[in-house]
């Protein structure tokens, strides 16, 4: 149990250092929550070969729920700008695939990947879209189009609680939203399917 606490308690100092460094591309002064983290991390995909795009993974809070709730460690593929947060998720997750790379060139480091992945079950995004103009965001949200299967969900969480899409989303059909409370501060949840689902 201390070992816990002193791990939750470095995870939080490295983020408030590294948001106070870059608070634009950090997003938040805190990792996400186990209710947060649980709340993206049942979107998986059913099928367990599927790769799993995690966009902005900082210390890894939202990557643990990922593998609790079933997610292969060497089916996951994240994507992470602050090198000093990527090094420490490879130490915690040595099967995955942690790249330190900047997630609007998504498409291209997919196809460097010793196997390159050309598309995924679900993208897994912390990254704070609110911090970036529309047009960025809107490029991204091609990006993600492109690589998630036909079926695949993009799971996004916001501080902004109201219920209007994120930036972005407007090329994907909302198929689910919730807010988790017992996050700091509070977050919705929103899931994002790339095809209409009756």
């Amino acid at each position: 149990m201390a070992k816990k606490l002193m791990a939750a308690l470095a995870d939080s100092s490295m983020f408030l250092r590294e948001w106070l460094a870059n608070p634009l591309r950090v997003g938040a002064v805190a990792p996400s929550s186990p209710k947060l983290a649980a709340a993206m991390a049942e979107w998986l995909p059913a099928d367990p070969e599927n790769y799993v795009l995690e966009l902005g993974p900082g210390t890894g809070a939202v990557t643990q729920a990922l593998i609790k709730y079933g997610l292969r460690e060497d089916r996951l593929v994240a994507i992470e700008r602050n090198p000093n947060m990527a090094d420490l998720l490879r130490k915690r997750f040595p099967q995955a695939r942690i790249i330190t790379g900047d997630a609007w060139q998504l498409d291209h480091l997919l196809q460097r990947c010793q196997t390159p992945i050309a598309h995924v079950g679900a993208v897994i995004s912390s990254l704070p879209l609110l911090n970036f103009p529309p047009d960025q965001a809107e490029s991204l949200a091609v990006k993600i189009q492109s690589v998630l299967h036909p079926h695949g969900n993009w799971v996004q969480y916001s501080y902004n609680l109201g219920k209007k899409q994120p930036r972005g989303a407007n090329r994907f059909h909302l198929h689910a939203s919730k807010i988790v409370w017992l996050n700091l501060p509070p977050a919705r949840v929103s899931v994002y399917a790339k095809t209409k689902r009756g």
